[in-house]
């Protein structure tokens, strides 16, 4: 199920209207009966009859939502694109340390992924470019929210470097390092999960990448370079 953040709109229900509220846990319910469907039998293969039977609404509430199924996958991606995005952009941000804030992305991301599985898989399929191209921008929504979350990145790198924490190399393309890296295993670890011990094999990926950024060996706060 796709669950609101603690700020979002239905998750403090009470200070909106009754009739607002169930609009909104409606569409919530839309979204949620169109995952199932899409992450099991593909986009192409989805009616919006068959989403409106398995969130069990007629027809004409999900075109009151959703003008067609683009539109539809659209809310769906890019709502979870903005959960992810917030949700890593705070664990940036909870921390002063940069060493602290980049070991707690990747323990966030980690989380997000295993957590959301059915979404992930449609997810990385929109962003790697495995399903079609919606044509209505949400590769550009994306992208945008992308190219965020590497400036955030870098901006924590360098003032890791500032702090001679890290070495002193371009912060972008440690950021870009670093989500290549995550990217690459946490797809495998999905599509191909009897090759790993489970989810604690992202440490293997944390630790080759702080060996690489780190200015000395034993850095990290966790003790794992040593």
């Amino acid at each position: 199920m796709i669950l609101p953040a603690p700020d979002h709109p239905i998750a403090n229900d009470q200070k909106i209207p009754r009739r607002e509220r169930e609009n909104m846990r409606q569409r919530a319910e839309i979204l949620d009966a169109a995952l199932r469907l899409f992450s099991t039998k593909g986009y192409h293969n989805v009616s919006m009859h068959e989403i409106a039977a398995e969130a069990e609404f007629g027809i004409g509430t999900l075109y009151k939502f959703f003008s067609n199924k683009e539109g539809l996958y659209k809310a769906l991606i890019i709502e979870m694109a903005v959960k992810c995005h917030d949700l890593l952009s705070k664990a940036l941000d909870e921390e002063k340390s940069p060493l602290v804030a980049i070991e707690k992305y990747i323990r966030v991301r980690q989380e997000l992924f295993f957590g959301n599985l059915p979404l992930m898989r449609l997810y990385f399929a929109e962003t790697t470019g495995a399903s079609f191209n919606i044509k209505s921008g949400l590769d550009r929504d994306i992208l945008r929210l992308y190219d965020e979350m590497i400036d955030k990145l870098a901006s924590v790198f360098e003032r890791g470097i500032c702090e001679e924490i890290f070495r002193n190399v371009n912060p972008y393309s440690m950021a870009l390092a670093l989500e290549g890296s995550l990217n690459a295993i946490l797809w495998r670890m999905m599509e191909a999960p009897l090759q790993f011990k489970g989810p604690a094999d992202i440490t293997t990926v944390s630790d080759i990448f702080f060996r690489g950024v780190l200015r000395e060996a034993g850095a990290m706060s966790g003790g794992a370079i040593e």
